[in-house]
């Protein structure tokens, strides 16, 4: 606390010549990130309005990947050599994100498995793919052009993915083969005979636009048929049997965490601070597991005995069971959640001082990655491509998905979560490369879980099914830090986690054995739910015990965002100076 309080104190000597020297070389170097971010980054530029990557999708060789830790390396030593406590608060936050990036990603640059390991049982560079004709601007000649020549680049971009990914079947750095079940229909979901009924030919099977000529437009259907047909298509063929012969025949068997792979235990201590941006060790956040899950499971006993249950199991088992709780139409159950969706609109301004100007919409998962896929997701927009924000919503297996956990999954996956935390941070008066280029796994989760927390506030969970809702996945979360550290640093098999996770929360079966498969391909992310919403709720009950009847939930709220995802360290220091203000009215007693 002492650094930004020093700092705030310090803010009117930062215009004296004495003091320009770091504050210049520090946005220099800013500005150089930035620049290399775009640079590398295609669709982050366009996503921005900047056209420099129109053409191009990224580089994912073995060569740019060395090529971007030797960048990195460089400008950490340049940041290093920049006295943080010369700087304004705002430039101190923005050297703590970019230290705090730099040496996350040197770090697990010493290991292979960040170097060669590139998709998970969710997916990879293929899918991410999968979603180019939801994400690009669609308003002139010019964006189509590009569009069909990103198109044209993935077969490359494909061809130095399966070559890294050749690597990591040398290595024995390949997934474990139980979750991997399946995962090759992922990939032939995207094989189809008529390219017209391909998700890449989308923007073409609409009206033409008013822009373009009939010419133009003829002109640009036959060239997005030729690359759909003879590079989109050809490559999902490539990256097929690449995993048909060589992958799948070589995944793991036997204990399925990390733990078993070459330097596992180092690299799963390295993954758990990465995620949690902490310094915490895989032991600790199991046994502060153990204790979530304890005190979470009281909850839920005296919500089951509210309910006339006798036991908390016997309230579970309802709920799984009872066909009251389940839809069976598709349609029905998106424009149940839309209409959900509309009713948390409503509290926002109770809850905030500051609300983004995107909205968004509630949509289903595409149908070719929604299979196995998790229950929902968020998918960011963009005012500059004219994308909302989309509350993406799992249509499958629906007797597995009750309407009591639709409340807690709405507040975190749109608002007050997800959708209002990235969209706000797209909007914020801060640097583009903190509005628009960094992401802490701890943070941004970490909001979403504390958002469902919210819904309290809001008397979202008004019946027993729905109060028993939220706290299954609060429960699943604190399960999380169970499992993926049993999972990966105990040696447990799969069949001790989905045990463990039945017995804990109310989640259904088939959920739950995608969720562990999750765990087992993408060790350690599962833990930034959890320690990310402790540390918000720790903040809030300190500031809310210091300041008293001067606490001001929605300043508060708006605090703890308005620097876009941060690590927690700098969070909690960025708090505590806040509280500090608030108390005393200034930091002109702020002299340690």
């Amino acid at each position: 606390m002492r650094h930004f309080i020093a700092a705030l104190a310090a803010t009117t000597l930062l215009t004296s010549p004495l003091m320009a020297g770091p504050v210049e070389d520090y946005e220099e170097l800013r500005e150089e990130v930035w620049e290399a971010t775009l640079d590398s980054s295609p669709s982050l530029a366009t996503s921005i309005g900047d056209r420099r990557g129109d053409d191009k999708i990224g580089d994912l060789s073995l060569e740019e990947y060395d090529r971007s830790i030797a960048e990195s390396r460089a400008f950490l030593a340049r940041l290093n050599a920049i006295d943080p406590i010369q700087l304004s608060v705002d430039l101190q936050v923005d050297y703590a994100i970019l230290k705090s990036s730099f040496e996350d990603g040197l770090a697990g640059a010493e290991f292979d498995h960040n170097r060669y390991i590139l998709f998970t049982n969710r997916g990879g560079w293929f899918s991410g793919f999968a979603s180019l004709p939801y994400r690009s601007p669609f308003f002139t000649k010019a964006d189509y052009e590009s569009y069909v020549a990103r198109l044209g680049a993935f077969r490359s971009f494909n061809a130095q993915g399966i070559e890294r990914s050749k690597k990591a079947v040398e290595l024995g750095l390949t997934q474990p083969c139980e979750p991997m079940k399946g995962f090759d229909n992922r990939i032939t979901q995207q094989l189809v005979d008529d390219y017209t009924t391909s998700p890449f030919w989308q923007p073409f099977a609409g009206e033409k636009p008013g822009s373009i000529t009939d010419e133009d437009w003829t002109a640009l259907k036959a060239s997005a048929a030729e690359t759909i047909e003879g590079e989109v298509l050809p490559a999902y063929e490539e990256f097929l049997s690449f995993y048909r012969e060589e992958y799948e025949p070589n995944c793991r068997t036997g204990t399925p965490g990390v733990l078993a792979t070459p330097n596992g235990e180092e690299y799963y201590a390295y993954r758990v601070r990465s995620f949690t941006t902490t310094d915490m060790t895989p032991d600790e956040v199991h046994n502060l597991g153990l204790s979530e899950v304890a005190r979470i499971r009281a909850e839920m006993v005296e919500v089951a005995t509210e309910a006339g249950f006798d036991t908390r199991e016997a309230f579970i088992e309802h709920l799984r069971t009872d066909p009251q709780y389940y839809m069976t139409d598709e349609q029905e159950y998106l424009e149940y959640t839309q209409a959900l969706a509309k009713k948390i609109d409503g509290f926002m301004p109770k809850l905030f001082g500051r609300l983004p100007r995107q909205p968004y919409t509630v949509l289903p998962i595409p149908a070719a990655n929604a299979a196995g896929n998790t229950t929902a997701y968020y998918e960011p927009g963009s005012l500059e491509t004219g994308q909302a924000g989309i509350y993406r919503l799992n249509l499958t297996e629906l007797d597995q998905r009750p309407l009591w956990e639709l409340p807690a999954l709405g507040v975190h996956e749109a608002v007050p979560g997800h959708h209002h935390q990235i969209a706000l941070q797209q909007e914020l008066d801060i640097h583009p490369l903190r509005a628009n280029g960094t992401f802490f796994t701890a943070f941004v989760e970490g909001w979403g879980l504390y958002s469902e927390r919210l819904g309290i506030e809001m008397g979202l969970y008004d019946t027993p099914a729905k109060q028993m809702g939220r706290l299954s996945y609060e429960m699943w979360r604190a399960t999380r830090l169970v499992v993926d550290t049993g999972l990966h640093s105990k040696g447990w098999s799969k069949q001790q986690a989905v045990d463990y996770m039945l017995d804990n929360t109310a989640l259904s079966p088939g959920n739950i054995d995608a969720e562990v498969n999750r765990y087992m391909t993408w060790p350690g992310q599962a833990l930034a739910y959890k320690i990310g919403e402790l540390k918000i709720r720790e903040l809030r009950a300190r500031a809310e015990e210091e300041l008293g009847a001067d606490f001001d939930l929605r300043a508060f709220h708006d605090t703890v965002l308005e620097n876009g995802s941060i690590p927690l360290s700098v969070l909690e220091e960025y708090v505590d100076t806040w509280i500090h203000h608030q108390k005393h009215g200034g930091v002109e007693e702020a002299s340690d």
